[in-house]
Protein backbone atom coordinates (compact mmCIF):
# COMPACT_ATOMS: atom_id res chain seq x y z
CA UNK A 1 0.00 0.00 0.00
CA UNK A 2 1.43 3.38 -0.99
CA UNK A 3 1.54 6.35 1.36
CA UNK A 4 -0.84 8.31 -0.87
CA UNK A 5 -3.35 5.46 -1.02
CA UNK A 6 -3.26 4.89 2.73
CA UNK A 7 -3.75 8.62 3.31
CA UNK A 8 -6.77 8.73 0.98
CA UNK A 9 -8.29 5.73 2.70
CA UNK A 10 -7.92 6.94 6.30
CA UNK A 11 -7.29 10.68 6.06
CA UNK A 12 -4.39 10.19 8.45
CA UNK A 13 -0.92 10.52 6.98
CA UNK A 14 1.22 7.51 8.03
CA UNK A 15 3.89 9.43 9.88
CA UNK A 16 4.69 6.24 11.80
CA UNK A 17 5.92 4.68 8.57
CA UNK A 18 7.94 7.76 7.71
CA UNK A 19 9.54 7.68 11.17
CA UNK A 20 10.37 3.98 10.77
CA UNK A 21 11.87 4.58 7.35
CA UNK A 22 14.04 7.42 8.69
CA UNK A 23 15.23 5.28 11.60
CA UNK A 24 15.95 2.35 9.27
CA UNK A 25 17.99 4.52 6.92
CA UNK A 26 19.87 6.12 9.82
CA UNK A 27 20.74 2.73 11.30
CA UNK A 28 21.81 1.45 7.88
CA UNK A 29 24.15 4.44 7.61
CA UNK A 30 25.58 3.66 11.06
CA UNK A 31 26.14 0.03 10.10
CA UNK A 32 27.94 1.02 6.91
CA UNK A 33 30.12 3.71 8.50
CA UNK A 34 30.90 2.09 11.88
CA UNK A 35 33.28 -0.86 11.88
CA UNK A 36 31.88 -2.40 15.07
CA UNK A 37 28.27 -2.31 13.89
CA UNK A 38 29.34 -3.55 10.47
CA UNK A 39 31.05 -6.55 12.05
CA UNK A 40 28.08 -7.29 14.29
CA UNK A 41 25.70 -7.07 11.34
CA UNK A 42 27.79 -9.42 9.20
CA UNK A 43 27.82 -12.03 11.98
CA UNK A 44 24.19 -11.71 13.04
CA UNK A 45 22.83 -11.59 9.49
CA UNK A 46 24.30 -15.07 8.91
CA UNK A 47 21.30 -16.39 10.87
CA UNK A 48 18.70 -14.79 8.58
CA UNK A 49 18.60 -17.84 6.32
CA UNK A 50 17.85 -20.18 9.24
CA UNK A 51 15.18 -17.82 10.58
CA UNK A 52 13.45 -17.65 7.20
CA UNK A 53 13.72 -21.42 6.67
CA UNK A 54 12.31 -22.26 10.11
CA UNK A 55 9.47 -19.77 9.64
CA UNK A 56 8.49 -20.85 6.12
CA UNK A 57 8.60 -24.59 6.78
CA UNK A 58 6.98 -24.24 10.19
CA UNK A 59 4.20 -22.05 8.84
CA UNK A 60 3.56 -24.40 5.92
CA UNK A 61 3.07 -27.38 8.23
CA UNK A 62 1.10 -25.28 10.73
CA UNK A 63 -1.27 -24.13 7.96
CA UNK A 64 -1.78 -27.64 6.62
CA UNK A 65 -2.38 -29.05 10.10
CA UNK A 66 -4.58 -26.09 11.07
CA UNK A 67 -6.76 -26.58 8.00
CA UNK A 68 -7.18 -30.25 8.87
CA UNK A 69 -8.14 -29.42 12.45
CA UNK A 70 -10.60 -26.77 11.24
CA UNK A 71 -12.31 -29.24 8.90
CA UNK A 72 -12.56 -31.70 11.80
CA UNK A 73 -14.12 -28.97 13.94
CA UNK A 74 -16.76 -28.41 11.23
CA UNK A 75 -17.38 -32.10 10.64
CA UNK A 76 -20.83 -33.66 10.95
CA UNK A 77 -19.31 -36.24 13.30
CA UNK A 78 -19.38 -35.28 16.96
CA UNK A 79 -16.27 -37.33 17.76
CA UNK A 80 -14.17 -35.41 15.25
CA UNK A 81 -15.49 -32.09 16.54
CA UNK A 82 -14.62 -33.03 20.11
CA UNK A 83 -11.11 -34.14 19.12
CA UNK A 84 -10.54 -30.87 17.28
CA UNK A 85 -11.80 -28.81 20.22
CA UNK A 86 -9.62 -30.78 22.65
CA UNK A 87 -6.56 -30.22 20.46
CA UNK A 88 -7.05 -26.48 20.01
CA UNK A 89 -7.79 -25.81 23.67
CA UNK A 90 -4.82 -27.82 24.93
CA UNK A 91 -2.28 -26.45 22.44
CA UNK A 92 -3.44 -22.85 22.83
CA UNK A 93 -3.14 -23.21 26.59
CA UNK A 94 0.57 -24.11 26.45
CA UNK A 95 3.16 -21.33 25.97
CA UNK A 96 5.20 -21.73 22.79
CA UNK A 97 8.46 -21.85 24.76
CA UNK A 98 7.18 -24.66 26.99
CA UNK A 99 5.89 -26.52 23.95
CA UNK A 100 9.29 -26.07 22.33
CA UNK A 101 11.06 -27.70 25.26
CA UNK A 102 8.45 -30.46 25.53
CA UNK A 103 8.63 -31.41 21.85
CA UNK A 104 12.43 -31.19 21.76
CA UNK A 105 13.17 -33.29 24.83
CA UNK A 106 10.06 -35.41 25.43
CA UNK A 107 8.11 -35.53 22.18
CA UNK A 108 11.10 -36.20 19.90
CA UNK A 109 12.22 -39.38 21.74
CA UNK A 110 8.62 -40.63 21.75
CA UNK A 111 8.34 -39.90 18.01
CA UNK A 112 11.55 -41.83 17.31
CA UNK A 113 10.22 -44.83 19.26
CA UNK A 114 6.93 -44.69 17.31
CA UNK A 115 8.78 -44.52 13.98
CA UNK A 116 10.93 -47.51 14.92
CA UNK A 117 7.83 -49.49 15.88
CA UNK A 118 6.16 -48.69 12.55
CA UNK A 119 9.29 -49.60 10.61
CA UNK A 120 10.12 -52.66 12.72
CA UNK A 121 9.54 -55.14 9.85
CA UNK A 122 12.11 -53.33 7.71
CA UNK A 123 14.51 -53.00 10.64
CA UNK A 124 14.19 -56.70 11.49
CA UNK A 125 14.86 -57.61 7.88
CA UNK A 126 18.04 -55.53 7.92
CA UNK A 127 16.73 -53.18 5.24
CA UNK A 128 17.38 -50.14 7.41
CA UNK A 129 18.93 -49.12 10.70
CA UNK A 130 16.75 -48.15 13.66
CA UNK A 131 16.36 -44.43 14.09
CA UNK A 132 17.99 -42.75 17.08
CA UNK A 133 17.02 -39.48 18.74
CA UNK A 134 20.05 -37.59 17.45
CA UNK A 135 18.88 -38.30 13.88
CA UNK A 136 16.14 -35.73 14.50
CA UNK A 137 18.05 -32.44 14.62
CA UNK A 138 17.19 -29.69 17.07
CA UNK A 139 16.19 -27.46 14.19
CA UNK A 140 13.56 -29.93 13.01
CA UNK A 141 12.34 -30.41 16.57
CA UNK A 142 11.90 -26.64 16.76
CA UNK A 143 10.02 -26.62 13.45
CA UNK A 144 7.70 -29.37 14.68
CA UNK A 145 7.03 -27.46 17.90
CA UNK A 146 6.26 -24.19 16.09
CA UNK A 147 4.03 -26.03 13.62
CA UNK A 148 2.01 -27.66 16.38
CA UNK A 149 1.84 -24.49 18.46
CA UNK A 150 0.59 -22.29 15.64
CA UNK A 151 -1.69 -24.90 14.07
CA UNK A 152 -4.23 -24.47 16.89
CA UNK A 153 -4.49 -20.72 16.29
CA UNK A 154 -4.58 -21.15 12.51
CA UNK A 155 -7.32 -23.76 12.87
CA UNK A 156 -9.54 -21.16 14.53
CA UNK A 157 -8.76 -18.71 11.72
CA UNK A 158 -9.81 -21.24 9.10
CA UNK A 159 -12.91 -22.23 11.06
CA UNK A 160 -14.08 -18.63 11.40
CA UNK A 161 -13.39 -17.93 7.72
CA UNK A 162 -15.30 -20.98 6.53
CA UNK A 163 -18.26 -20.16 8.79
CA UNK A 164 -18.39 -16.64 7.35
CA UNK A 165 -19.51 -17.96 3.94
CA UNK A 166 -23.20 -17.46 3.29
CA UNK A 167 -25.06 -20.73 3.88
CA UNK A 168 -27.39 -19.93 0.99
CA UNK A 169 -24.52 -20.33 -1.47
CA UNK A 170 -23.60 -23.68 0.05
CA UNK A 171 -27.20 -24.83 -0.29
CA UNK A 172 -27.21 -23.66 -3.90
CA UNK A 173 -24.05 -25.65 -4.56
CA UNK A 174 -25.73 -28.71 -3.03
CA UNK A 175 -28.71 -28.18 -5.32
CA UNK A 176 -26.36 -28.18 -8.29
CA UNK A 177 -25.16 -31.61 -7.26
CA UNK A 178 -21.65 -30.64 -6.18
CA UNK A 179 -19.93 -33.04 -3.80
CA UNK A 180 -18.70 -31.91 -0.38
CA UNK A 181 -15.14 -31.62 -1.71
CA UNK A 182 -16.27 -29.69 -4.78
CA UNK A 183 -18.37 -27.32 -2.65
CA UNK A 184 -15.36 -26.58 -0.46
CA UNK A 185 -12.93 -26.16 -3.36
CA UNK A 186 -15.16 -24.17 -5.73
CA UNK A 187 -17.56 -22.26 -3.49
CA UNK A 188 -16.49 -22.08 0.16
CA UNK A 189 -12.73 -21.66 0.11
CA UNK A 190 -12.49 -18.95 -2.60
CA UNK A 191 -14.83 -16.77 -0.54
CA UNK A 192 -13.41 -17.70 2.87
CA UNK A 193 -9.84 -16.85 1.87
CA UNK A 194 -10.70 -13.12 1.87
CA UNK A 195 -11.61 -13.39 5.54
CA UNK A 196 -8.83 -15.83 6.38
CA UNK A 197 -5.90 -14.03 4.78
CA UNK A 198 -5.51 -11.01 7.12
CA UNK A 199 -5.37 -12.98 10.41
CA UNK A 200 -3.34 -15.69 8.68
CA UNK A 201 -0.84 -13.05 7.64
CA UNK A 202 -0.69 -11.78 11.21
CA UNK A 203 0.11 -15.30 12.40
CA UNK A 204 2.90 -15.50 9.83
CA UNK A 205 4.46 -12.27 11.08
CA UNK A 206 4.08 -13.51 14.66
CA UNK A 207 5.87 -16.74 13.76
CA UNK A 208 8.78 -14.75 12.34
CA UNK A 209 9.18 -13.20 15.79
CA UNK A 210 8.52 -16.42 17.72
CA UNK A 211 11.11 -18.23 15.59
CA UNK A 212 13.64 -16.44 17.81
CA UNK A 213 12.65 -18.89 20.54
CA UNK A 214 14.45 -21.69 18.69
CA UNK A 215 17.70 -20.10 19.87
CA UNK A 216 17.13 -21.71 23.29
CA UNK A 217 17.82 -25.05 21.56
CA UNK A 218 21.02 -23.74 20.00
CA UNK A 219 19.56 -23.40 16.49
CA UNK A 220 21.75 -20.89 14.64
CA UNK A 221 19.11 -18.29 13.82
CA UNK A 222 19.44 -14.50 14.12
CA UNK A 223 18.96 -14.46 17.88
CA UNK A 224 21.39 -17.30 18.52
CA UNK A 225 24.05 -15.67 16.34
CA UNK A 226 23.61 -12.45 18.31
CA UNK A 227 23.69 -14.26 21.64
CA UNK A 228 26.94 -16.04 20.82
CA UNK A 229 28.63 -12.86 19.59
CA UNK A 230 27.46 -10.76 22.54
CA UNK A 231 28.57 -13.33 25.12
CA UNK A 232 32.06 -13.39 23.61
CA UNK A 233 32.53 -9.69 22.86
CA UNK A 234 30.39 -8.18 25.65
CA UNK A 235 28.98 -5.75 23.08
CA UNK A 236 25.40 -6.32 24.17
CA UNK A 237 24.02 -2.92 23.16
CA UNK A 238 25.41 -3.05 19.63
CA UNK A 239 24.50 -6.71 19.12
CA UNK A 240 20.91 -6.63 20.28
CA UNK A 241 20.31 -3.31 18.54
CA UNK A 242 21.26 -5.03 15.29
CA UNK A 243 19.13 -8.09 16.16
CA UNK A 244 16.11 -5.87 16.81
CA UNK A 245 16.81 -3.91 13.62
CA UNK A 246 16.83 -7.05 11.47
CA UNK A 247 13.61 -8.39 12.99
CA UNK A 248 11.93 -5.00 12.50
CA UNK A 249 12.92 -4.92 8.84
CA UNK A 250 11.53 -8.43 8.34
CA UNK A 251 8.26 -7.98 10.24
CA UNK A 252 7.39 -4.46 9.11
CA UNK A 253 8.20 -5.34 5.51
CA UNK A 254 5.97 -8.42 5.71
CA UNK A 255 3.17 -6.47 7.39
CA UNK A 256 3.17 -3.83 4.65
CA UNK A 257 3.24 -6.48 1.93
CA UNK A 258 0.34 -8.38 3.49
CA UNK A 259 -1.64 -5.17 3.91
CA UNK A 260 -1.20 -4.42 0.23
CA UNK A 261 -2.32 -7.95 -0.70
CA UNK A 262 -5.37 -7.62 1.53
CA UNK A 263 -6.27 -4.33 -0.17
CA UNK A 264 -6.02 -5.95 -3.61
CA UNK A 265 -8.34 -8.76 -2.50
CA UNK A 266 -10.87 -6.22 -1.27
CA UNK A 267 -10.70 -4.34 -4.55
CA UNK A 268 -11.20 -7.61 -6.44
CA UNK A 269 -14.21 -8.43 -4.28
CA UNK A 270 -15.79 -5.03 -4.92
CA UNK A 271 -15.06 -5.36 -8.63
Amino acid sequence: MTLAHETSQTGDYPWWLVALAVIAVALAAVIISNGVYRQVFSIVSAGIGITIFVTLIGFFFATALGLGIALMALSDRAALRQIARFYTEVIRGIPILVLLFYIAFAGAPALVVAINVLLSPLISAGAMEPMVVRDLSLMWRAIIALSIGYSAFIAEVFRAGILSVDKGQIEAAKALGLSRTQRFRLVVFPQAIRVILPPLGNDFVAMVKDSSLVSVLGVADITQAGKIYASGSFRFFETYSIVAYIYLILTVGLSLGLRRLEQRLRQGQRG
